[in-house]
């Protein structure tokens, strides 16, 4: 397991029926090194200036870039725990793996602490827990874990990234297990592509050619981007940095570890800065890579049926939910051929009306239609039970 100075691996998840308590910083062994309570605070601060700055105008973006350059410097100086171990055991039967964790906040944590601490990229996490706030969501408070994933529909073997999903699995060639990091992608105006291609070149320690295009979108704000970006500090592509059969499309690390869970990149797929070192050393030359769209995922484990929604975080709230067309064609995907899928449709409805990223059971082989009169709240609830 890779070793972060100044980090220490919280391993989250596990194949059960429920969510269970973790203790997080309420364990003495589990605290970060005394960090100051500013720490928190101000990477807080940063991010909400960012988010308030996603639609402004180009101009803008020199600001949000120091911001971002200053958040660095601050993550440098206040330590935090680093992201978990997301590997999973894995029955090539079923779709689900992981188990949802509940963590309970202390006086000092802000939500983006906690998603960095156990590997979660930020939009999960503000989907799993909405009307906690971002910056102070208050001792005691339940925050909960999105760690149970239904995998992406689609051949399961090397590199599958679910891009509105933002996550990224692995699919090792001796099958058995599969891994799971938080990614951030493109914005909008350069979108993360679709598609299959493979690694081609994996290179330590990359320099970043920026295109012509970034570079006269920094120079319009006033900011003399060179040709070529040296490795440091100042590498948006940070340490590793795996290269696709995509021209300019690259899986690498970054210098900016709270934008994980974001759409801020030109388009390539960025991890952790611990993250990307363990994918760099598990993906060869060769392994295969999918860039797929779900943002409705059906996957079955055992005789129940889960379903999981993200919303699409650039539409108005109303338009952001998937239809129901888009759960009956995942759940038709996820379904042995000539078996009928026990479903509750009212689940369903509930589930995409709740569109928070996390797996819920909407339907049960053993069950079967009774399901809507014992399990009617479960869709607006952890995946299997409240406690």
């Amino acid at each position: 397991m890779l070793e972060v100075p100044g980090y220490s691996r919280r391993p989250i998840g596990r194949q059960d029926d429920g969510p269970r308590m973790i203790l997080g910083l309420n364990d003495p062994d589990a605290r970060r090194s005394e960090e100051p309570r500013w720490c928190g605070l101000f990477r807080g601060t940063l991010v909400l200036a960012f988010e308030r700055g996603r639609a402004r105008a180009t101009g803008q973006w020199g600001r949000r870039t120091r911001s971002w350059l200053l958040a660095a410097v601050v993550a440098a100086t206040c330590p935090v725990a680093a992201a978990s171990n997301g590997e999973f055991r894995w029955n090539p039967k079923e779709s689900v793996v992981g188990g949802i964790e509940i963590y309970k906040a202390t006086f000092d944590d802000t939500l983006l602490d906690v998603a960095r601490r156990f590997g979660m990229g930020i939009e999960e996490m503000k989907l799993a827990n909405p009307g906690v706030d971002l910056w102070l969501p208050g001792e005691g408070t339940a925050i909960q874990l999105p760690s149970r994933f239904v995998l992406p529909s689609g051949p399961r073997r090397g590199i599958v990234i679910n891009v509105p999903e933002m996550r990224l699995y692995y699919y090792p060639k001796d099958g058995g297990r599969v891994r799971t990091w938080p990614i951030g992608i493109g914005r909008l105006e350069y979108e993360t592509p679709l598609g299959k291609t493979s690694v081609v070149r994996k290179k330590v320690g990359p320099a970043w050619y920026p295109t012509d295009t970034i570079r006269e979108e920094y120079a319009a704000r006033g900011e003399d981007l060179p040709r070529v970006v040296l490795p440091g500090p100042e590498n948006p592509l940070g340490s590793h940095a795996i290269y696709l059969g995509l021209p300019t499309y690259l899986i690498h690390g970054t210098n900016r570890p709270y934008s994980i869970g974001m759409r801020v990149s030109f388009g390539c797929v960025r991890l952790y800065p611990e993250d990307i070192v363990e994918l760099y050393d598990l993906a060869a030359l060769g392994t295969p890579v999918s860039l797929v769209d779900q943002r409705v995922k059906a996957g079955w484990l055992g005789d129940e049926l889960h379903l999981e929604v993200h919303p699409n975080p650039d539409l108005p709230e109303e338009e952001a939910r998937p239809s129901m067309t888009d759960a009956v064609r995942a759940i038709i995907t996820a379904t042995p051929e000539g078996e009928q899928p026990p479903v509750d449709w009212k689940l369903v409805e509930a589930a995409l009306d709740k569109a928070n990223g996390i797996p819920v059971v909407v339907g049960n082989r053993a069950i079967g239609s009774r399901l809507a009169g014992t399990r009617r709240d479960v869709a607006g609830k952890t995946p299997l039970r409240s406690s």
